[in-house]
């Protein structure tokens, strides 16, 4: 063999192999969005509907009370969830990095050596062997039918769905945070009216019974009264209980254990807009982080079907040697010592007894699978928005006329009790009229609560919050 033919060998094989890779064609379909109906407006949006949206603006100029701003802060830094959902991108980053290893060859090196002295013999003398080789093999399955390209793309695919849902677990914290957040300010709201309400029946309660003594009123009207202020002092342990039920909850979603949670604005003093804009349907496709986690799973699961449909092609495999190798360490890199070998192989599937069909049918089914959920959670974003979009102004709507109510109950209580003063009508009427004062309150506190929680689940329909 002349000496320049083994290097014009692998020089030629070298040629082939990238003439095959790049004719080389990925099997399976190439991925292509599903079609989906986008209507023209939501549902119940405001008839000036812009294309600007409230789900493109930042989560801190959305919620501007400075004590919450500070809370979401802390949960997105050392809320488990959040953690937890970084590590699942770090885990699919290095997922990838494994799966794209496989279009590469494989390369290892290895070196031995040994040393043996043989004793002298009747028909020959003692001599030593220090035999040794130094190789390096490579191994490389040739990617010609696209297997492990796809495979990659499904690996990048379901990377990009991770980070998309890792988003989305910010989304729901940013929402649930504020929501918790309302809520217990909705309780400090309770708590002050019950205060107020329980001082007041108190000096009825006290007015009743200097009226009593003076024989003015009935010991009736005293037992009323008592049976006014127990109910307000009833619902303070209560409210106590809940507030800091609360409290732990909201330190739980910081990921700290439970502690008392500061407080900002009252819940009145948060201003809202009396209307906020929606934007364009077509807009929430690319805003909403479980729409995108849903397209990047189906991006996955359409490139797997080309990876199951290569195993009905030949593998193509190389195989190559090269080293040196001598029975004395000294002469092991010597022109003599040199070795090389160089294989290829290719291997067709003939009988799987059906296994290879099986597996197309069933990553065809997954991609079909992961179209319907898609399209589904298409249509699921398109009804949160409408529903939170309703709920945003009828929820207004109802607070507006809920402070008409409790005006109209203050006011009566108050006509009431001149009235009983002035002994022109019964205490059942001051004990009915303070009934429904106290209530009405409460509620108008529940309505102003209902309308900064509209105004969260819409934010959080449209797929705001996670922006950085």
């Amino acid at each position: 063999m002349t000496k320049g033919k083994p290097a014009r060998i692998a020089r030629s094989c070298f040629l082939a192999i990238v003439g095959m890779l790049v004719t080389g064609c990925a099997v399976g379909p190439n991925y292509k969005r599903p079609p989906v109906t986008v209507p023209d407006a939501y549902r119940a949006a405001p008839p000036d509907q812009a294309a600007a949206s409230i789900g493109d603006e930042k989560w801190w100029t959305v919620f501007q009370d400075e004590q919450l701003q500070k809370l979401i802060r802390q949960a997105l830094v050392e809320n488990y969830d959040v953690r937890i959902a970084a590590e699942r991108v770090l885990e699919a980053q290095a997922s990838l990095g494994i799966t794209r290893a496989d279009q590469f060859p494989t390369i290892t090196g290895g070196a031995s050596g040994s040393s043996v002295r043989f004793p002298k013999t009747p028909i020959s003398p003692a001599f030593e062997s220090s035999p040794a080789v130094v190789n390096l093999s490579l191994f490389w399955e040739l990617d010609f039918w696209g297997k492990y390209r796809r495979a990659t793309q499904a690996a990048r695919a379901t990377l990009l769905a991770t980070e998309w849902g890792r988003r989305a677990v910010i989304t729901s914290l940013v929402s649930n945070v504020a929501t918790a957040y309302f809520q217990l300010l909705e309780l400090d709201m309770e708590m002050e009216i019950s205060h107020r309400t329980l001082d007041a029946r108190q000096e009825s309660l006290h007015l009743v019974e200097i009226r009593a003594k003076g024989g003015t009123t009935s010991d009736l009207d005293v037992r009323q009264s008592e049976f006014l202020l127990h109910t307000a002092a009833a619902s303070i342990p209560d409210l106590e209980r809940r507030t800091e039920q609360q409290e732990n909850f909201i330190s739980i979603l910081l990921g700290q254990n439970p502690a008392p949670v500061l407080r900002g604005k009252p819940l009145v003093a948060t201003v809202i807009s009396p209307t906020v804009p929606p934007g364009l349907p077509s807009s929430l496709l690319e805003r909403r982080p479980d729409i995108q986690a849903a397209e990047q799973q189906l991006v996955a699961a359409n490139a797997r079907i080309g990876v199951a449909k290569a195993a009905y092609y030949p593998q193509i495999t190389l195989t190559a040697v090269g080293g040196y190798q001598s029975p004395a360490l000294t002469d092991l890199f010597t022109g003599p010592a040199g070795l090389w070998s160089f294989v290829g192989q290719l291997t067709q599937p003939i009988f799987e007894g059906g296994r290879i069909r099986s597996g197309v049918r069933l990553s065809e089914a997954q991609q079909q699978e992961a179209v319907l959920v898609y399209q589904q959670a298409i249509q699921e974003s398109f009804r949160e928005v409408s529903d939170s979009l309703v709920a945003y102004r009828k929820n207004q709507e109802f607070r507006e006329q809920q402070g008409l109510v409790t005006d109209a109950a203050v006011d009566a209580t108050r006509l009431a009790n001149i009235r009983y003063r002035g002994g022109v009508a019964s205490y059942l009427e001051v004990l009915e009229s303070d009934d429904r004062s106290f209530s009405a309150e409460l509620n108008l506190a529940q309505a102003q609560l209902n309308e900064r929680l509209a105004l969260v689940q819409l934010y959080n329909a449209l797929g705001g919050g996670w922006q950085e």
